[in-house]
C-alpha cells in the first residue's frame, strides 16, 4: 500500500512540476528540446500593473501571437534595505512568472540588476550610495559584492520554485547587466574586467539556460550579445560569434514620455517593417519594448518621466488592446509561424533588386519550399521591383513576404486591422465643495529643523529617496532698508518653491531635456532691521536612471543669495542652514486611514488655494466592472494622488508641452485599488489646482464611425489568419471575406459591396470596370442584423459571372451600431 501511494506521489509531482526543457542555441536560433525556434516576445513589467491585471495582460499577449514575456527585475523594490526583501503584491515576481507559465508562455528574465527602464535610480536601491568606496557598475569590489548577492538571491528564488526551463519552468533566457556599452568607456580600465566578471558570475549560477547582454558587442562567450533599438535589422552588427543567434531584446513600440514632452507614436507599419527586416537577416528572437507599459505607481518613475508608461504599446496603459498596432503585429506573427520551418532550415541568399535600397532575402530548402522577403528601405518613394518574372509594388519602407517565393502573404505597409478609439465612458464629478476637506502643510523655519549644516547639502544624499522634497531654511537679520531685494536660487533639482516669512513668493522648474538645472529670481519682501525667515523647497520628480557614476550625481540647491538695490549680495551657501526631509503630511501618512486623523482637516474653501495643500474626499466605484477607471486631473497643477492609501503616481498637469497642452491628465486607478463604496481620494497639490473640476471617468473603446470592411481576391491561394475585425480566410480555392462588428454591435448598413474589380480602400472605394449587380443584395442578405458574417467570393454565389476570364475581388464596407 505504501508503494502505491509513493508511486502516486511521484506521478503527481512530475505533473505539477512539468517536464524539464533543454535550452541551447546555435548560430541560427535558440534551440528548445532540440527544436529551433523563432520567438516573439513582449515586455510586461509586473510592478507597473497589478496581480489582478496580470492574467488578462498575459492572455492578450498570447492571443497577439507572443511566445515569451520579458521583464526586468526591480532591485530597489525587492531589497529596499540591505538584506530585507519584499516579494509581496505587485512585487510578487514568482506569482507573475507562474501566471505566465500557466498560460503556456516562456519567460526572459532580465535581472540586471541595473535596469534603467525609466525607473527611479535605474532600479538600484539608494542605500548603495552610502556604501564606503562604492563605484556602481565597475570593477569595484563593494558594488560587485552587493550585485552578486542580489543576483544570486533572485536565481536561487527561481530555482527554489522550479522556474527555470531545465527544471520544467518557463524561464528560457536571463540577462545580466543592461546596455553597459553606453557607459563602459567612462570607467576606463575598470570597465572591461567588470563585463568579464559579470558574465562569469552569471554563468557560475548554473541556471541551465542561456544568458544575454544587450548592446554589449564584446559579451564574453557563451553569453549572447543582443540588440536594442528601433531598427536592429539596420543597426545591429550581428552576433559576436558565428555560433550565437541574432537576438533583439528591445524593439521600441513607441518611446517613454516625460512631463512637458509630447506623445511618441510609432506606426504599426514601421514596427512590422523593422521586424520583417530583422527576420530577413536571420534574426530569430524579437522582443517588443514595451508590449504593455503600464503605470509608474508611487514615486517609481525616473526623472521627469510621466506616470503613464509606454501607453502607445500594443496593450495600452490600462491593458486595452491598441488597434491597429496589436492586430497588425498579430497578423505578422501568424504569417511568420507558417513559414518558420523554411526560415530556420532553409539556405539564405541576399541580392539587390536593382538599387541599394531594394533587396531580396530568399530562404530555400532542398525539398523545394521557398520564402522571399522583398524589401524597399527607401523612406519616400514607391518602387516596382521584378522578382522571378513577376512585378511587385513596394511602397516606402515596406517588405512583402512571398510564400513559395511567388504569392504575397503579407505586406508590412498594409494594415488590415480596424483601428479603435479610446473615449470617456461614464463620468463622476467631484464638484461639490461640501464633499472636500483640506489641510495646509506647514512651512518650516530654521528653528523648526533638526538637521543643520554650514553649507548647501546635496538633495538626494539627505532625503535618501524617502521623499521628493527637501526644505532648505535659514534666518538672517536684514540691516538694509528701502528698495526691493531679489532672491536668487540656482538648483540642480527639478522644482524650486520659495517662501519668505511664510509667504509664498515664487516657483521655477526645469525640464528633462535641459540638464543645466533651474534658476529662480523673484522680488523678496523683507522686514527691515529684524530677522527674516527664508524657506526653500527643493523637489525631485524621480531620480536619474542612467549614466556613468550615478552615485556621484548631485541635485538640490547649488547657490542661494539675495541681491539688494545697491548691487551688494548676501550669499547663504556657507550660512547656518536647517534642513527638513519631506512634508509634514507625508510623515504623518495622512493619505492613509490611520494617518488621516493626525492632522486637523478643515472645510474646503477656494479662497485659500495655496501651494502645499492636501485635499480629501470619498467616492463610490463606477459600476461598469470591465472598463478601466481613471482620475481626470485636468484642473490640477502638480503633486501626487492616493486611492485608499495606494499611490497612483505623481501628476504634473500644469507642465504643458510645446503645443500648450499637458503631457498627461488621466491617471489610472486599477480596479483592485477600489472598494464598491467609501473610497478615499487624497491629493497633495504642490502648486495650485481646483479639485472641484476633477472627475472620475471610465475608458471605453470604439471604432471610428463604427465602420468595418474587408476584401478578398482570387490572387490569394494560401490559408492566412488575420485580424478579428477583418480577416480573409481561404478554404481550398474558395476565398471568403469575414466582417465582424465590435462587442455588442451589429451590422446595420452595407455601405458598399462589389464583386468584380472594385478599387480603393476602406474609406475611399469605387466600382471597377467589372461589377456584379447582385453584390449589395447578396451581402445584405448575409450580413444585416448580425454581429459578424462570412461571404464566399465565388461566382455561383453572386449569380452570373460579370466578366469571365478576369480575376475578381470582393470588397465590402459596412457600418455597425
Amino acid at each position: 500500500m505504501l508503494w502505491f501511494w509513493w508511486c502516486c506521489l511521484v506521478v503527481i509531482s512530475g505533473f505539477i512540476g512539468g517536464y524539464s526543457s533543454d535550452v541551447t542555441y546555435d548560430g541560427r536560433s535558440l534551440i528548445i528540446d532540440g527544436h529551433r525556434k523563432i520567438l516573439f516576445s513582449g515586455s510586461i513589467h509586473y510592478p507597473r500593473s497589478t496581480p489582478q491585471m496580470w492574467p488578462s495582460l498575459i492572455s492578450k499577449a498570447k492571443e497577439g501571437g507572443l511566445d515569451v514575456i520579458q521583464t526586468y527585475v526591480f532591485w530597489n523594490l525587492h531589497e529596499p534595505q540591505p538584506g530585507k526583501y519584499d516579494f509581496q503584491g505587485r512585487n510578487d515576481l514568482v506569482r507573475f512568472i507562474k501566471e505566465i507559465q500557466a498560460q503556456g508562455l516562456y519567460v526572459c528574465l532580465r535581472i540586471g540588476p541595473f535596469i534603467e527602464a525609466e525607473w527611479t535610480y535605474g532600479g538600484l536601491p539608494f542605500w548603495l550610495h552610502d556604501v564606503p568606496g562604492i563605484v556602481y557598475r565597475s570593477d569595484n569590489e563593494p558594488f560587485k559584492n552587493y550585485m552578486q548577492n542580489f543576483t544570486t538571491k533572485i536565481v536561487n528564488l527561481m530555482k527554489a520554485e522550479g522556474l527555470y526551463a531545465s527544471q520544467g519552468g518557463p524561464i528560457i533566457l536571463s540577462q545580466i547587466e543592461n546596455e553597459y556599452k553606453n557607459v563602459e568607456q567612462a570607467f576606463h580600465e575598470k570597465g572591461p574586467p567588470y563585463v568579464i566578471w559579470a558574465a562569469k558570475m552569471a554563468l557560475d549560477l548554473q541556471t541551465g539556460s542561456p544568458w544575454v547582454m544587450c548592446k554589449q558587442d564584446d559579451a564574453p562567450d557563451p553569453v549572447i550579445n543582443a540588440c536594442n533599438g528601433r531598427n536592429c535589422g539596420e543597426t545591429f552588427a550581428g552576433p559576436n560569434s558565428p555560433n550565437k543567434p541574432a537576438i533583439w531584446t528591445e524593439n521600441w513600440t513607441s518611446f517613454f514620455q516625460v512631463f512637458g514632452g509630447k506623445v511618441n507614436i510609432r506606426s504599426p507599419q514601421d514596427i512590422a517593417f523593422a521586424v520583417a527586416l530583422f527576420l530577413a537577416k536571420s534574426g530569430s528572437y524579437i522582443n517588443y519594448y514595451m508590449y504593455h507599459g503600464g503605470t509608474n505607481f508611487g514615486r517609481t518613475g525616473a526623472a521627469y518621466v510621466t506616470t503613464s508608461y509606454y501607453d502607445q504599446a500594443p496593450l495600452d496603459e490600462y491593458g486595452l488592446i491598441r488597434q491597429p498596432k496589436w492586430g497588425h503585429l498579430k497578423d505578422l506573427h501568424s504569417v511568420i509561424k507558417q513559414i518558420s520551418e523554411t526560415l530556420l532550415s532553409g539556405t539564405r541568399t541576399n541580392f539587390s533588386l536593382g538599387s541599394d535600397l531594394q533587396d531580396a532575402y530568399v530562404f530555400q530548402k532542398n525539398s523545394g519550399e521557398c520564402v522571399a522577403f522583398l524589401s524597399n528601405r527607401d523612406p519616400k518613394n514607391l518602387v516596382k521591383v521584378q522578382y522571378q518574372g513577376s512585378f511587385y509594388d513596394l511602397p516606402p519602407r515596406t517588405i512583402v513576404i512571398l510564400q513559395d517565393c511567388r504569392n504575397v502573404i503579407f505586406k508590412t505597409s498594409k494594415v488590415s486591422t480596424q483601428g479603435l478609439t479610446r473615449s470617456i465612458g461614464s463620468s463622476q464629478k467631484f464638484n461639490s465643495a461640501e464633499r472636500w476637506q483640506q489641510y495646509q502643510d506647514v512651512v518650516p523655519n530654521y528653528e523648526d529643523t533638526s538637521i543643520r549644516a554650514n553649507m548647501l547639502l546635496e538633495h538626494m544624499n539627505v532625503t535618501k529617496d524617502v521623499s521628493d522634497y527637501l526644505w532648505y531654511t535659514f534666518s538672517f537679520e536684514n540691516k538694509k532698508s528701502g528698495g526691493e531685494p531679489v532672491l536668487h536660487v540656482y538648483s540642480l533639482g527639478h522644482v524650486v518653491h520659495a517662501f519668505v516669512n511664510n509667504k509664498y513668493i515664487g516657483v521655477v522648474h526645469g525640464s528633462h531635456d535641459i540638464r543645466q538645472g533651474c534658476a529662480l529670481e523673484c522680488p523678496t519682501p523683507l522686514h527691515d532691521g529684524q530677522m527674516n525667515n527664508v524657506s526653500i523647497l527643493s523637489a525631485m520628480v524621480g531620480l536619474p536612471d542612467s549614466g556613468a557614476f550615478l552615485e556621484k550625481r548631485v541635485a538640490g540647491l547649488r547657490d542661494v543669495y539675495i541681491q539688494f538695490n545697491d548691487k551688494t549680495l548676501t550669499r547663504f551657501t556657507r550660512h547656518a542652514l536647517g534642513y527638513q526631509v519631506g512634508l509634514l503630511g507625508e510623515k504623518s501618512l495622512i493619505y492613509k486611514d490611520d494617518g488621516s486623523g493626525k492632522v486637523q482637516w478643515s472645510s474646503f474653501t477656494s479662497s485659500t488655494n495655496q501651494p502645499l495643500t492636501w485635499y480629501k474626499t470619498t467616492f463610490d466605484a463606477p459600476t461598469q466592472d470591465d472598463d478601466p477607471v481613471v482620475l481626470n486631473l485636468r484642473s490640477m497643477g502638480k503633486g501626487e494622488a492616493w486611492i485608499n492609501g495606494e499611490s497612483i503616481g505623481r501628476y504634473w498637469v500644469s507642465f504643458n508641452n510645446s503645443d500648450g497642452v499637458p503631457s498627461q491628465i488621466l491617471y489610472h486607478i486599477p480596479r483592485s485599488f477600489l472598494k464598491p463604496s467609501g473610497n478615499q481620494l487624497v491629493l497633495l497639490e504642490e502648486m495650485h489646482g481646483d479639485p472641484l473640476q476633477i472627475s472620475l471617468d471610465t475608458i471605453t473603446l470604439s471604432q471610428p464611425k463604427c465602420r468595418v470592411c474587408g476584401k478578398v481576391s482570387h490572387l490569394h491561394s494560401s490559408p492566412i489568419n488575420l485580424s478579428a475585425q477583418t480577416s480573409r480566410m481561404l478554404f481550398g480555392r474558395r476565398p471568403k471575406v469575414q466582417i465582424k462588428c465590435p462587442s455588442r454591435k451589429t451590422i446595420s448598413k452595407i455601405v458598399f459591396a462589389s464583386f468584380g474589380t472594385p478599387t480603393g480602400h476602406c474609406r475611399k472605394y469605387a466600382v471597377g470596370g467589372c461589377h456584379s449587380s447582385n453584390s449589395k443584395t447578396v451581402v445584405e442578405k448575409a450580413c444585416l442584423g448580425k454581429s459578424h458574417c462570412t461571404i464566399t467570393e465565388w461566382t455561383n454565389y453572386f449569380g452570373e459571372d460579370p466578366c469571365p476570364g478576369i480575376s475578381k475581388r470582393l470588397r465590402v464596407v459596412a457600418e455597425c451600431r
